[in-house]
């Protein structure tokens, strides 16, 4: 049985609220902008300062650090401010994986957790018109700024990820599953994954 759950996602494929489902269903508890808001308390710097600073990190030291127990050095002085963020969610998330029963959505996890074999890793991805019917239904998105936002929020994405592994993100080879949740659907991707989870 699998008792962590690591869900990477394109913008506006579901992948949140496939999280949130798959939660509900199996009893787990869910771990996403969570994780940011305690990460903000215990490095006690404003919620509004910091969100626009997660998945912005710059990599680089960060690459080694992501690879190590943290200690303390989330709470270094020399650390930029995203650099910092990024180890208190990995000290977190590392914390919360030792519970189990839990679905952390984005933010490295499935890299972070990998040497775990009680955690599954799966990507979540949709094709663009089903994503940008969801950006503008779901996220609010005007249609004209839809395609740009997709993009937009995939870069971010897909830099912060390759700057803080070894890892391609959304490369198909580094996930147990990698599903198409525009064609499948949100329920029956809930389905796949609370069955996928029993082993």
């Amino acid at each position: 049985m699998y008792n962590i759950i690591t869900i990477e996602r394109q913008y506006a494929s579901g992948g949140n609220e496939i999280g949130k489902k798959l939660a509900d269903a199996l009893g787990y508890t869910l771990y996403d902008r969570n994780i940011l808001m305690e990460a903000a308390k215990n490095l006690d710097i404003p919620f509004v300062k910091i969100e626009g600073l997660e998945e912005s990190s710059s990599g680089g030291i960060l690459l080694n650090l992501s690879k190590t127990p943290l200690g303390g050095l989330s709470h270094s002085k020399e650390l930029p401010l995203a650099d910092k963020l990024f180890l208190e969610e990995k000290r977190i998330i590392e914390e919360v994986a030792q519970a189990g029963k839990c679905v952390i959505v984005g933010r490295a996890a499935g890299y972070i957790l990998r040497k775990r074999e009680s955690s599954l890793r799966v990507f979540i991805h949709a094709d663009k018109d089903k994503r940008i019917q969801r950006a503008i239904e779901k996220e609010g998105i005007k249609q004209q700024e839809a395609e740009n936002a997709l993009k937009k929020n995939d870069k971010r994405r897909s830099s912060f990820y390759n700057s803080v592994t070894n890892w391609v993100w959304g490369d198909p080879k580094y996930y147990e599953l990698y599903i198409n949740a525009g064609r499948l659907g949100i329920d029956l991707c809930v389905d796949i994954l609370a069955e996928a989870a029993k082993g």
